[in-house]
C-alpha cells in the first residue's frame, strides 16, 4: 500500500487537517479491513475500484464513489473490489460543520452522498475531481470547493473548537464535568453544542481521542503490559481500559495487537 498526506492550504487549515492518498494493487487484496473511531469526518474520493462496505449481519454493499462519511461510533469493516485509489481530506472533529447541509447527527456511520450534500455542485465536484491527471489537481480542485462553500458559512462555533483543543492536548484525559469548569460552560451547553458542532457527546469523543492515544502506543509497543497502558492513558483499571477498548473496536487489546489490521494501523500514524 502506498499512503500518502499532503499538506492543506492555510485558509483551510483550521478545518482540515490533511488530504490523504491510498493506492494499492489488486494483488492487496484481503477479505477486510477494521477502521475504528477516531473523531474525524472526510470526503472521500474513489479514483480506483469501489469499496465494500459491512454490515452487522455480514451482508455488504457498495460505497458511493465520492461521500462524506459521518461520525464513526462503532468499528467499520471495508473490503477492496479491484485496485485502490482513494484520495479524502481529513477533517477535524468541528471541521465539517461549516459545511455542512444536513444535521451531522443524521451522518453517524454513514457514507453521504456529494449529491444529497450538495446537489448538483457535488455532483460536478464528483466528476472534476475523478476526471482529473493526478492528486495535486485534485486536492486543488477539492480546496477550491470547500472554500467557495465557506464563503456563506458561520464560523466554528468557539465552544466546540475549545473543547476540541483541550480533549486533544489533554489525550481525552478529562472528566466532562471538568472539562465544563474549566471551559466555563453549562454541561447541558457543552454536550447541545458538540453534538450540534461534531455528532459527538463531550464523553464519546474523549472516549474515542484517549483511544487513539492508546492505539498509538500498542502500535509502537510503548508499553510493558495492559495493566501500565491503561493506566497511563487515564483508565481506572485494566477492565475499564479492555471495556472501552471493546467497544471501539470490536475486539480486546490482545487481538488487536496480534491482527494486522493494516489500514487501522496505518492511518495511527497521522491521527494525532
Amino acid at each position: 500500500m502506498d499512503y500518502r498526506t499532503y499538506e492543506v492550504c492555510e485558509e483551510l487549515s483550521p478545518l482540515v487537517k490533511c488530504f490523504w492518498s491510498l493506492e494499492a494493487p489488486a494483488s492487496d487484496i484481503t477479505e477486510k479491513q477494521r477502521i475504528v473511531p477516531d473523531g474525524c469526518m472526510e470526503l472521500i474520493f474513489h479514483y480506483g475500484d469501489l469499496y465494500c462496505q459491512f454490515r452487522e449481519d455480514g451482508s455488504s454493499f457498495e460505497q458511493p464513489r465520492a461521500f462524506v462519511f459521518g461520525q464513526i461510533t462503532t468499528p467499520l469493516e471495508i473490503a477492496a473490489t479491484g485496485k485502490t485509489g482513494i484520495l479524502a481530506a481529513r477533517f477535524y472533529p468541528d471541521g465539517f460543520d461549516p459545511l455542512a447541509t444536513i444535521p451531522i447527527r443524521d451522518m453517524e456511520n454513514t457514507a453521504v452522498s456529494l449529491e444529497k450534500l450538495f446537489g448538483k455542485e457535488g455532483i460536478e465536484l464528483e466528476e472534476k475531481v475523478l476526471a482529473a491527471a493526478d492528486n495535486t489537481v485534485r486536492i486543488q480542485l477539492i480546496e477550491a470547493f470547500l472554500l467557495g462553500r465557506l464563503q456563506s458559512s458561520e464560523a466554528i462555533d468557539r465552544v466546540s473548537r475549545s473543547c476540541v483543543e483541550v480533549l486533544l492536548q489533554l489525550k481525552g484525559q478529562i472528566s466532562v464535568d471538568e472539562l465544563s469548569d474549566q471551559l466555563n460552560v453549562n454541561r447541558r451547553q457543552l454536550e447541545r453544542k458538540l453534538s450540534a458542532a461534531i455528532g459527538l457527546s463531550p464523553k464519546q469523543l474523549s472516549k474515542i481521542i484517549r483511544l487513539q492515544a492508546t492505539l498509538k502506543m500498542l502500535e509502537n509497543g510503548q508499553f510493558t503490559n495492559l495493566t501500565e497502558l491503561a493506566y497511563e492513558n487515564g483508565y481506572f483499571d485494566q477492565a475499564h481500559f479492555i471495556k472501552d477498548f471493546k467497544e471501539f473496536t470490536g475486539m480486546s487489546p490482545k487481538q488487536f495487537y496480534a491482527d494486522n489490521l493494516k489500514m487501522t494501523t496505518l492511518f495511527l500514524m497521522e491521527r494525532e
